[in-house]
């Protein structure tokens, strides 16, 4: 049984010591892409007002809560 290389789409061989990949090089390839972070699984859910709240710049604080302090 054979796939294709997730790297070049050559077939490799089921049992073959690269496998899934086609070649040493191909395994190379995609853990040279792993390391550098190319491999995102996008997060589908919607950020929450208090993370996004910190992830804002520095803003001057609202007028109501410079009159509670």
């Amino acid at each position: 049984m054979t796939i294709k290389c997730p790297t070049c789409k050559k077939p490799a061989k089921l049992g073959s010591p690269e496998f899934p990949f086609c070649s040493e090089r191909c395994r190379q390839i995609d853990l040279g892409n792993w390391a550098e972070e190319k491999y995102r699984i996008p997060d589908a859910s919607p950020p929450s007002e208090a993370g996004s709240a910190e992830l804002l710049p520095n803003e001057p604080p609202d007028s109501d809560q410079e009159q509670q302090v």
